[in-house]
């Protein structure tokens, strides 16, 4: 289960992802950032490596030909 962040590291994250935010506002933020972790973490229990994707993404540049 994901453990809960503290304030001073919510602080050094939002300075990481370049975030200038009040005190007053990271602590409003900070129950909402705990909650989503421990969700995550209980979705993630329902996925597996071994688990194919259900689709994949391919890069390749396909050439599209039109019905004659």
């Amino acid at each position: 289960m994901a453990t809960d962040i503290t304030f001073d590291e919510l602080r050094a994250k939002a300075l990481q992802a370049g975030l200038e935010l009040a005190d007053d506002d990271l602590l409003k933020l900070l129950p909402g950032v705990n909650r989503a972790r421990k969700q995550a973490a209980e979705l993630r229990q329902f996925l597996s490596d071994a688990t194919e994707p259900a689709a994949t993404f391919t890069a390749l540049k396909v050439d599209k030909v039109s019905p004659p």
